[in-house]
């Protein structure tokens, strides 16, 4: 019998399969709270009751809208900062579903996210900002395109508010921004609006007709950033 004709007799997987399949997925990839280590829920229960909506968000400059899930303290910082420090990824679904209904029924065509660097990506092997954009875009029936580019720099994260409005820039990737685009721009945490008014005055000057922004996070205006039980390394 040739592997065509075998192929044919190959039943499909039934809803049993499925339930098979996501159990060992549970026993090889066990949900673990990204705040407590507690296997089950992400987060736990306890760890979410311990979560603090974000504080008044001004609006960047060039934002049609602007808004933030989490206050960056406690157990939102140590949410957040596992997810970007440290790829735990078992957040991402919570943080998608709130981020996702802060956007509520604004107006959006396309999903993007504010980029880390090359440099910074290679070595986290990863970009938090884009995984939580691919899902927002997920869960509101958007297309994901990488729109914006960050030139190499040293990142964000401990400088001063002057510091952080002049010291991030961004280009917009040629031809991928469709012309009177609506973009929802995604990043993990908003401190002084800098880097999310940088991206949207790229978007904006390519010929995207308004931006609006959504975060996970939002640190507290004055406060010293830290990252919990997270070693930040460059």
């Amino acid at each position: 019998m040739s592997a065509a004709l075998r192929a044919r007799h190959v039943p499909a997987a039934g809803p049993g399969c499925r339930t098979v399949a996501v159990r060992c997925r549970a026993v090889l990839l066990p949900v673990i709270c990204p705040v407590c280590d507690r296997p089950g829920r992400a987060p736990c229960e306890r760890c979410a009751a311990e979560l603090r909506r974000a504080p008044s968000l001004p609006c960047p400059p060039g934002l049609a809208s602007c808004a933030a899930l989490l206050d960056y303290d406690g157990a939102g910082r140590e949410l957040v900062a596992r997810l970007k420090y440290r790829n735990a990824r078992s957040s991402v679904p919570f943080l998608v579903e709130g981020m996702s209904a802060l956007v509520g029924g604004r107006p959006v065509d396309v999903v993007t996210w504010a980029p880390t660097t090359r440099a910074r990506r290679r070595r986290r092997g990863f970009d938090q900002s884009e995984l939580l954009a691919r899902g927002v875009a997920r869960h509101m029936g958007r297309p994901a395109r990488p729109l914006l580019r960050r030139p190499a720099g040293a990142p964000q994260t401990g400088r001063t508010a002057g510091e952080r409005w002049s010291g991030v820039r961004f280009s917009v990737t040629a031809r991928r921004l469709p012309a009177g685009a609506r973009v929802l721009l995604v990043d993990d945490v908003v401190t002084s609006g800098a880097t999310l008014a940088a991206g949207a005055r790229a978007l904006l000057v390519a010929g995207a007709s308004e931006v609006h922004a959504v975060a996970a996070a939002r640190a507290r205006p004055g406060r010293t950033l830290r990252h919990g039980r997270v070693r930040v390394c460059g």
